[in-house]
């Protein structure tokens, strides 16, 4: 049975306004979502992965912009036409939700938890103070918030930093959302606590059957949420496919360097690799394959004409001249033809550690 689309996104461009002169930071992307799945969007930082979902939610700063012929269909509604704040109360947070990296972001220090989880069901839900107290408790215990109508009063600052993540869940979890956008909500947090947010995220779709994004530069943290990857590099999708395809069987140098680059994978025998270089800068035009310089396998072609997007299977496709069938066949690095023996060693490993520190809470 062909999956629904939640979310079709085509040629869209964003660009920012920047000492009078434009820059585009978002070149050109096309991807669908579908209903259920868990998209990872993976790239280094400044690849533009955030700047890409805020579209979603017409969050993008105020010298921001998106250019002509740049499409966001979601419902039947072209989110791209949504120009006023007051346009996008039906959307953002009721309908598209985010839990951003930083919890102290999204919580006001002023305001007790409950009083926060409170408002936001009141404002979608129309309950009253009483009901709302009540489901707001309820949202805690989901979140496995210990003495939930104890710490109802607390203010975030009596949270350590993986409670308060939780509690921004139990508020996205207030919204009822259809698409949770998760902004590298488990950066700051130590592996134990990253591995139970992640936990909990996956069981809570589950119930609320929610779609998610999760944006992150980690692969290791794809590896055990993700069903499909796109792989991000100076604003433009240079890979997808199925986190299978992604880990087994990518194409694309990036794609490469990023795996190579995995903490775990690093051994005696095969030291931890690094891209070397910086991602380009948007100030300047990009010519050819952006990633180019940076680029081991680089043709002289990469450094003059932009590749196209090559399918290589239903659900895989690349942006790399190495797929034309003129290009030289080359290897891929050593150190990640066995991975699929060592993420599985990995994911063993990190599950053995979440069961030894079991639902410990700070």
């Amino acid at each position: 049975m062909e999956k629904k689309k939640v979310l079709e996104v085509k040629n869209l461009s964003v660009g920012f306004l920047s000492h009078g002169k434009k820059v585009h930071v978002i070149r050109n992307i096309s991807l669908d979502v579908y209903e259920g799945e868990t998209l990872a969007i993976v790239g280094e930082s400044g690849s533009g992965k955030s700047v890409f979902t805020k579209t979603f939610t017409g969050m993008l700063d105020a010298n921001g912009f998106i250019s002509d012929g740049s499409t966001i269909m979601f419902d039947g509604m072209n989110l791209v036409e949504l120009k006023k704040t007051k346009d996008w109360m039906g959307i953002r947070g009721k309908r598209i939700a985010t839990i951003f990296q930083d919890p102290m972001t999204s919580l006001n220090p002023l305001f007790s938890i409950g009083f926060q989880i409170s408002e936001v069901l009141r404002l979608h839900h129309n309950l009253s103070k009483e009901e709302a107290k009540k489901e707001a408790i309820n949202l805690l215990k989901k979140v496995r918030i210990p003495d939930a109508e104890k710490r109802y009063n607390d203010y975030p600052f009596q949270y350590s930093g993986g409670m308060r993540q939780r509690v921004v869940i139990a508020i996205a979890l207030a919204c009822r959302p259809e698409i949770l956008i998760c902004d590298e909500p488990t950066t700051a947090l130590d592996v134990t606590v990253q591995a139970q947010i992640l936990d909990l995220i996956k069981e809570l779709q589950k119930e609320y059957k929610w779609t998610t994004i999760f944006i992150t530069h980690d692969l290791g943290v794809v590896a055990n949420v993700a069903d499909r990857v796109a792989v991000m590099y100076a604003g433009q999708i240079i890979e997808y496919g199925t986190v299978e395809d992604i880990f087994y069987r990518s194409a694309h140098p990036y794609t490469w360097a990023l795996l190579s680059s995995l903490p775990q994978l690093g051994s005696k025998e095969d030291p931890l690799s690094y891209i070397p270089g910086n991602p380009p800068t948007f100030t300047s035009e990009i010519i050819g394959d952006a990633f180019a310089v940076r680029n081991k396998y680089a043709m002289r072609i990469d450094f003059l004409v932009e590749p196209p997007m090559f399918k290589i299977s239903e659900t895989h496709a690349a942006k790399t001249w190495l797929l034309d069938p003129r290009a030289p066949k080359v290897e891929k690095p050593s150190i990640i033809k066995n991975l699929s023996k060592r993420i599985k060693q990995v994911s063993s490993e990190l599950q053995k550690e979440l069961e030894i520190g079991g639902e410990k809470h700070e």
